[in-house]
């Protein structure tokens, strides 16, 4: 399979790798797997047994004329213990090496297919500035897009952090969420033979 740079030079790319169908129920698998991973699940509550105090009957059972009540700390008074606390947990899904490269194989398949893959000779930010960033896109016609690069580059990082609807990341970070959630991908070709030869 040929693609065509920005200066209209063509690079030979794997049909095994960025030409295969799309498998929409493995890439939501592996998608949600990955969303999962992300989430932090340290939230936590305290049970009734948790919460200080409550240690005395506030009144007596009978002759008061109030609902009988044995803690203060029950879950549905104020200051009480939560129903169903939420404990710390691991929200992990295991994935295997195979399934993860068939999925990001189906994604980048996809992309191209679609042409939303923008692939260019060099990329190369000399300096660290949003504004030289978003000129060099501009000249691409990208505004909402993923850049990939071969490893972490300071440059481009702060160059784009501050930037509304830029994502960047390397090759050791992308995966089949990050490819789909803007609606280019802007890649050099250094970059790409990299990606191919990992997930192929």
């Amino acid at each position: 399979m040929k693609i065509k740079t920005q200066n209209s030079k063509n690079v030979d790319i794997a049909d095994s790798v960025f030409s295969v169908p799309y498998n929409e129920s493995l890439v939501h698998q592996v998608v949600n797997a990955v969303l999962s991973g992300s989430r932090a699940g340290t939230k936590s509550h305290k049970n009734r047994s948790q919460v200080s105090g409550g240690g005395a009957k506030p009144w007596k059972q009978k002759g008061t004329g109030r609902a009988r009540a044995g803690t203060i700390r029950s879950p549905i008074w104020v200051g009480g213990g939560r129903t169903f606390a939420a404990k710390p947990r691991d929200y992990n899904q295991k994935i295997n090496r195979k399934m993860y490269r068939a999925a990001m194989r189906s994604v980048f398949s996809e992309l191209f297919r679609q042409k939303r893959v923008v692939v260019v000779e060099k990329l190369e930010i000399k300096q660290p500035k949003t504004k030289d960033l978003i000129k060099f896109l501009k000249k691409l016609d990208l505004d909402d897009v993923l850049i990939i690069n071969d490893a972490f580059d300071e440059n481009l990082y702060l160059s784009g952090r501050n930037a509304k609807n830029i994502d960047i990341c390397d090759i050791n970070s992308i995966s089949p969420a990050s490819l789909m959630k803007r609606k280019k991908v802007l890649i050099c070709v250094d970059t790409l033979k990299l990606v191919e030869g990992r997930i192929s």
